[in-house]
C-alpha cells in the first residue's frame, strides 16, 4: 500500500494538469458546484437565511453564555494554531508538513513558527505574532511558490483574525500588555476574515489537489477501498470530491447554510484521517478549530456580531475576595 506521506509528497511536487482540467468533464463538475451554490443561495433566501441545523440560540444558549463563549474563541483558536505551528517549526516546514524548506530556511522559519506558537498559546504579544504570520505567508511565496501558499491561505485568515481580535480576555496581553491589544473598532470583522480564509482554502484544495491534479489524486485511491466505497472510477470520484470542496468553500465564504456545510465538511475530514497519518492531523488542526467556531457563529444574525464584540472586550474573570480568603 502506498504510504499517505509519500502520496502527499508526490502530489505537492507534481505539476498541475491544467490540460486535463480544461476538458469537458472536469469543467462540468466545477460548473455544477457553482450552479448548486447559486441554487442553495436562493433556497437560503427563501428560508429567511435559516440553516437546516439548529444553532445555540435554538438549543437554549443565552446572550451571556454566548458572550462567554466568544471570549474563549481566540484562546481556542490560538491553541489549535499554536500546536500546528510548533510541530511545523520543529520539523522546519512552513505552515504544512508538505512544504519542505531547504538550506538555512528551515532553521529561521522554524524559529519564527515556534516563537509564534508560544505567543498564541500563552496569549502574549499576539498582535505582533499576527503580523509575523502574514509576513511569513508572503515570504513563503518566494521560498515555496504561490501554489504552496495558496494551499495555506487559511493562515492569512488567521493572521487577520488575531490582528483584529487579539487573543481575547483569557490572555497575558489582557493582563500585562493591554496597550498591545488590537484597536477594538475592527474586532467585528475578525470572524469574517477567518471565514473567508477557511472557505478560500477549501476552494483551493478542491481545485489544486483534485480537479487540476486528477492523475495524482486518483493514485492515492488505487490501492484503497476507502473513501471511494461506491465503486465508481477513481477519476470520477476525485472530481466529485474536488467539486464538493469547491462548493463547501463557496458556501462558507458567503455564509450560506454554514452549519450544515461545516458538519458535512468535518465528516469528510474525519473520514480522510482514517487513511491518513499524524502529519495530516496536524495540518488539519487550524482548520478544525476554525470550523468548530464557525459552526456556532451565525453570520446572518445581526446580534451575533454585537455579542462577539462584547465577549472579546470583556475583562478576564476575577475570583471574588471570599474565594481568595478561603484558600
Amino acid at each position: 500500500m502506498v504510504k499517505m506521506e509519500n502520496y502527499l509528497d508526490v502530489i505537492s511536487r507534481a505539476d498541475l494538469r491544467w490540460d486535463l482540467f480544461f476538458k469537458q468533464v472536469p469543467l462540468t463538475f466545477l460548473a455544477g458546484a457553482i450552479v448548486v451554490a447559486v441554487l442553495l443561495w436562493f433556497l437560503w433566501k427563501v428560508r429567511d437565511q435559516r440553516d437546516f441545523i439548529y444553532g445555540p440560540k435554538e438549543l437554549g444558549a443565552t446572550n451571556e453564555g454566548l458572550k462567554l463563549f466568544y471570549g474563549l474563541v481566540p484562546a481556542i483558536l490560538g491553541i489549535h494554531v499554536a500546536v500546528a505551528l510548533l510541530i511545523h517549526g520543529i520539523q522546519g516546514r512552513l505552515f504544512s508538513a508538505h512544504h519542505i524548506l531547504e538550506g538555512l530556511a528551515p532553521h529561521w522559519i522554524g524559529l519564527a513558527e515556534i516563537t509564534i506558537a508560544l505567543s498564541l498559546f500563552y496569549g502574549g504579544l499576539t498582535y505582533v505574532s499576527a503580523v509575523i504570520i502574514g509576513l511569513l505567508w508572503f515570504l513563503g511565496i518566494d521560498l515555496l511558490g504561490l501554489r504552496s501558499m495558496l494551499e495555506s491561505i487559511q493562515y492569512l485568515g488567521y493572521a487577520a483574525f488575531f490582528y483584529l481580535a487579539g487573543r481575547g480576555p483569557f490572555s497575558i496581553d489582557r493582563i500585562l500588555f493591554p496597550k498591545m491589544e488590537p484597536v477594538t473598532n475592527y474586532t467585528g470583522y475578525a470572524l469574517l476574515s477567518l471565514r473567508i480564509g477557511v472557505g478560500l482554502n477549501l476552494i483551493i484544495y478542491g481545485l489544486v489537489d483534485k480537479l487540476a491534479n486528477i492523475p495524482y489524486a486518483s493514485y492515492f485511491l488505487d490501492e484503497r477501498i476507502f473513501p471511494n466505497v461506491v465503486a465508481i472510477p477513481n477519476d470520477i470520484f476525485v472530481m466529485f470530491a474536488g467539486a464538493g470542496e469547491v462548493l463547501a468553500g463557496i458556501l462558507i465564504v458567503f455564509g450560506i447554510f454554514s452549519r450544515t456545510t461545516i458538519l458535512i465538511t468535518l465528516g469528510c475530514m474525519n473520514a480522510l484521517l482514517t487513511v491518513s497519518n499524524w502529519n495530516e492531523l496536524v495540518d488539519f488542526l487550524p482548520l478544525y478549530g476554525a470550523l468548530a467556531i464557525l459552526l456556532v457563529w451565525n453570520p446572518s444574525d445581526s446580534t451575533q456580531k454585537l455579542l462577539w464584540v462584547e465577549g472579546i472586550r470583556r475583562p478576564m474573570p476575577e475570583r471574588s475576595g471570599r474565594e481568595y480568603n478561603g484558600m
